[in-house]
């Protein structure tokens, strides 16, 4: 069942502008450690913080929050899994929200899909759930 949808459509040249006044008191405020490590090392750099700004924003919108009621930018972070697919990681807040969304006896999933095209960056969350003695729904990064 689907329990949120969430979509963000960011102006890439608004994070350029954001970098270059406000630097990592900006990207420090906002995005995880990993987040931070990953679009530094882009040549595309103010493209990857956009799409992953425009993921948090997603997901808060999923999470029927926004950025506040206890969820805060770090509370979410894009990551990979092993086939390169991205998701969302929760923590703090954010991480409570989705436990709080989720009936009981289910398990929840994120889906995310982000993608660029200058100037814009965009996101799609969908947050699902599946009952705990179905089998594990099948995943892009499965063999």
């Amino acid at each position: 069942m689907i329990l949120g949808i969430g979509s963000d459509l960011i102006d890439i040249r608004r994070i350029e502008k954001t970098l270059e006044r406000f630097g990592e008191r900006f990207t420090n405020r906002v995005f995880t450690e990993i987040e931070r490590t990953k679009s530094d090392r882009r040549a595309e750099r103010a493209a990857s913080y956009a799409k992953r700004f425009a993921a948090k924003e997603a997901c808060s919108k999923a999470l029927g929050s926004g950025i506040r009621m206890g969820v805060a930018w770090r509370e979410m972070g894009v990551v990979n899994l092993p086939s390169g697919k991205p998701t969302i990681a929760l923590t703090g807040g954010a991480a409570e929200r989705l436990q709080a969304m989720a009936p009981a006896g289910f398990r929840t999933t994120i889906d995310l899909t982000i993608t660029d095209d200058y100037p814009l960056a965009q996101a799609f969350v969908v947050i699902s759930a599946w009952p705990t003695d179905w089998p594990e729904p099948p995943r892009a990064d499965s063999p």
